[in-house]
């Protein structure tokens, strides 16, 4: 079968076969089909779009060019929760203690942050000597004694996806739906998963800006993870503003330690919320609880006992970190950053913050990457002083940069106060978090 007859197939609108699809997959991992071969077929695909069988034979293609984590020895419910991406997006640090103290494995495997969306593994390496590149032996140790483990993808885990994610970056195909249905959940299927909760986002900070885009890709990665036998249900979520009161890696922590500690102030009260919507819908797939509203309670209530805070500080002490964080989150800063205030020269409500433009700002600065090779400066990042619909004073604080000298602030402070628009009327309504579960 050669690569330009599955090529020409599917340039004309045709539907692939498994076996075709598959023969794509194997070229792709052994080096058989050429990189302008396989970029002609991502084209094709993004073009022509792909039926559910032939995304679903792409997902199965890609997880079985790697290996697949074996629990079959754990006698519990396996969960996760996977986020298409934001700004201040953090909840996973949240979800994955929470689950555990209520009885569920979460074996996360995380992914660093690119551009203005942060990444899980990156927030982890802002506590001290926390270790992300586990073995297959230390992530199950680890997630049999702590009740969950957090490390980043093994090159054996869905290695075609690599390949084509460098390939679809490089050839503007990174927006197809099928595409990037089959990149996650090839990866997600590979932790040997009962369910799996999704927070897909939409609005100014997100990857699908427009809310018709993200129901659509919800629909289509739900479809995928029951065809496959994963329990799966999407929460789409507003990424219109920052999600908490912090970005930047260890100013996210720190805010996560405060919510496990119960400390939370007005700032926070989204990341709470969300959080907990996620992990209680995590409990209902997993049988745990039946309806929301119990669900919600066992979930509140391992918050309020400490059961959650002390799952988190086991993991920590597994995975060779400062659990001290659990006890003194203040650790977590760095003394040495100045902070600069953005200002507001209007009065008004705030009526639009452009996300993407603070997440953009911070990783300028080295709180994320703009290159995959970039280091990150993990105390850097920004507080989200005021939010959507609050009113404000001329010569009130918006937001605080911190950073490490006035040339970083000269490089973003002109980009973050435009974030902000401002007007005379409040914005009608309630600013709603949850948009939709699917």
């Amino acid at each position: 079968m050669k690569p330009q007859e599955i090529i020409a197939k599917k340039r004309d609108g045709e539907i692939l076969s498994r076996q075709e699809i598959n023969a794509f997959i194997r070229g792709v991992t052994d080096e058989t089909w050429a990189d302008y071969q396989t970029s002609a077929l991502l084209m094709a695909m993004f073009m022509s779009g792909l039926a559910q069988e032939e995304q679903n034979a792409l997902t199965e293609a890609m997880l079985n060019s790697g290996e697949r984590l074996n629990f079959s020895e754990i006698d519990v419910p396996l969960a996760d929760k996977h986020s298409t991406g934001g700004v201040g997006d953090k909840t996973s640090l949240i979800i994955a203690p929470i689950a555990a103290a209520c009885g569920i494995f979460v074996p996360m495997i995380s992914g660093r942050g690119l551009g203005h969306t942060g990444g899980t593994l990156d927030k982890l390496e802002a506590i001290r000597g926390y270790n992300v590149n586990l073995s297959t032996e230390e992530f199950k140790e680890t997630l049999k004694t702590c009740g969950f483990a957090m490390s980043g993808q093994t090159a054996k885990i869905a290695p075609a996806d690599k390949k084509l994610y460098a390939l679809r970056d490089a050839t503007a195909t990174v927006e197809s739906i099928p595409l990037i249905v089959a990149s996650i959940m090839s990866k997600k299927l590979a932790e040997g998963l009962d369910a799996l909760v999704l927070d897909v986002k939409t609005g100014s900070g997100a990857f699908m800006q427009n809310l018709d885009n993200a129901k659509n890709l919800a629909a289509a990665l739900c479809q995928t993870g029951n065809a496959f036998g994963v329990k799966t249900e999407a929460v789409i979520s507003d990424m219109n503003q920052p999600l908490g009161k912090f970005v930047g890696n260890a100013l996210e922590v720190f805010e996560c330690v405060k919510i496990l500690r119960g400390e939370i102030d007005k700032q926070m009260h989204q990341t709470l919320e969300l959080s907990i919507e996620l992990a209680a819908r995590m409990l209902i797939l997993c049988g745990v609880e039946k309806t929301v509203q119990s669900s919600k309670f066992k979930v509140q209530s391992v918050l309020d006992s400490g059961a959650a805070l002390e799952k988190f500080r086991q993991n920590i002490e597994c995975q060779s970190g400062a659990a001290e964080i659990c006890d003194n989150p203040e650790t977590l800063l760095d003394k040495n950053l100045i902070e600069v205030e953005i200002k507001t020269e209007k009065t008004g409500f705030i009526v639009e913050i452009d996300a993407g433009a603070i997440g953009e700002s911070i990783s300028r600065i080295g709180g994320g990457r703009i290159k995959v090779e970039d280091k990150i400066d993990f105390a850097v990042g920004y507080e989200c002083v005021k939010k959507l619909g609050d009113r404000v004073k001329s010569g009130e604080t918006l937001g605080v940069i911190f950073c490490r000298n006035k040339t970083q602030t000269h490089l973003i402070y002109e980009k973050l106060a435009n974030a902000y628009k401002i007007d005379d009327e409040k914005p009608s309504g309630k600013i709603k978090l949850i948009k939709e579960i699917i």
